[in-house]
């Protein structure tokens, strides 16, 4: 729907006239002592009706008069601040510094671990949000439907110290087959998602024949994993982005459990 018919139609469900928007909008500018926010009948009327664009200032004044977010309005002109991370960060600056936190992520993140689950697994939209993480992964995430929300277990440390326990990560579903000609060392080799009969395993791996197996990190002191594919294991899809705390408390999480190092006997290929 248009913006201004939409600004049009809140304005009259509220029963305000044009010059009740100007006199309110007017009253605003002197408590704020800039006459910018003043709304005069002729734009107001150029922005419902002529496909105007508010200013900033105007646009506040509108939120403000007819009690609305102005952030909401943003949208309706076509400004995606769900984007807004993703798209600062395609445009690498030389220096390093602090990058602004968009609106939508402020307070975010403040879940304890508990309410992260134990094990790995992949996490609705709406858990991965919750966890802090998701609207961040969804900021650089395309928007072709290839991509699920993978949450490392609290009681899965077979890849730390790269994927700490708590890490939510984001998976590329379309990339079902291992790609292993294309890393050099172990931050550039590819990590992958895979479903097993009793849950998921986030880490390396590699194939031979019929058989997976997963190769903990060495400082994990984890046992390597194998089972047969496809009966067994399958690969779900590539990981191609995490977020993490750093650092995360050792106390707030779930130790691995004896069994959970010694699960497997099997021996990597």
């Amino acid at each position: 729907m248009d913006p201004g018919l939409r600004l049009r139609q809140i304005r009259e469900r509220l029963g305000l006239t044009y010059r009740d928007v100007h006199r309110a909008s007017l009253a605003l500018a002197r408590v704020q002592t800039r006459p910018q926010f003043t709304v005069h009948i002729s734009r107001l009327a150029d922005i419902e009706n002529g496909g105007v664009v508010p200013s900033l200032h105007k646009l506040y004044a509108l939120a403000v008069v007819y009690h609305l977010n102005p952030l909401e309005i943003f949208s309706w002109y076509g400004i995606p601040l769900d984007r807004f991370l993703g798209d600062a960060v395609s445009f690498a600056a030389p220096q390093t510094h602090l990058m602004a936190t968009p609106p939508f992520l402020r307070g975010a993140g403040k879940l304890a671990p508990p309410f992260l689950p134990q094990c790995t697994e992949f996490l609705t939209r709406s858990a991965a949000e919750c966890s802090g993480f998701g609207n961040i992964l969804c900021s650089v995430s395309s928007e072709n439907g290839h991509h699920r929300y993978g949450c490392i277990g609290l009681r899965d440390r077979r890849m730390e110290p790269i994927l700490r326990p708590g890490s939510v990560v984001l998976v590329d579903v379309s990339v079902r087959r291992l790609q292993e000609n294309e890393w050099s060392n172990e931050y550039d080799r590819p990590i992958y998602f895979v479903e097993l009969h009793d849950g998921y395993r986030c880490g390396w791996f590699q194939q031979d024949g019929t058989r997976l197996a997963m190769l903990p990190h060495p400082l994990s002191r984890c046992m390597p994993e194998s089972w047969k594919t496809p009966d067994d294991a399958e690969i779900v899809g590539r990981v191609v982005g995490v977020v993490t705390r750093l650092p995360v408390p050792l106390k707030a999480l779930s130790r691995e459990s004896p069994e959970l190092r010694g699960r497997s006997s099997k021996k990597a290929l």
